[in-house]
């Protein structure tokens, strides 16, 4: 169980440089998530007094994305951080990273997979260059889509 004030936070490197970011991370024994196909983007799972010291040590590498009214650093729904993590961590082919999130990835039906390497991920259909799509995101900071989902597979998600 993790303790209440733990979150997921996430941070834009400059550059690309997570290297000397995920070391200072594994010396602090801070959970850290770089996905592959994002390498400029890092989560880390810590407090938010951890994160601010973090950016302060760092401030020129990184940034953590923030609420837009309270200014702290946003954190991030656990079941979301899941699922992008099972997604991005899929090693399947054709996985696009979307770039920030954005009111049209929310557009359509709320779906979870039911079969094949995506089964129990949760996220809406989109088109996307002639296919139907499964788009997974992190609100206000990333998407990405999966390679093509057969409807076969998907059963509609009632809010």
């Amino acid at each position: 169980m993790i303790p209440e004030d733990i979150h997921w936070f996430a941070a834009k490197v400059h550059y690309n440089r997570t290297r000397p970011i995920a070391e200072q991370l594994i010396t602090d024994k801070v959970n850290y998530y770089i996905p592959e196909i994002i390498s400029s983007l890092l989560f880390i799972q810590s407090t938010e007094s951890y994160v601010k010291q973090l950016e302060q040590r760092n401030y020129d590498r990184l940034w953590f994305y923030r609420d837009l009214l309270t200014k702290k650093p946003s954190a991030i729904p656990e079941r979301e951080m899941d699922i992008f993590i099972f997604v991005c961590s899929s090693g399947k082919e054709g996985l696009t990273y979307l770039g920030d999130d954005k009111p049209e990835y929310h557009e359509g039906d709320l779906v979870r997979v039911t079969e094949g390497p995506f089964k129990g991920a949760v996220g809406h259909i989109k088109r996307i260059k002639k296919d139907r799509r499964l788009i997974v995101s992190i609100s206000g900071i990333a998407a990405v889509a999966t390679s093509y989902i057969h409807p076969q597979f998907l059963e509609t998600v009632k809010v």
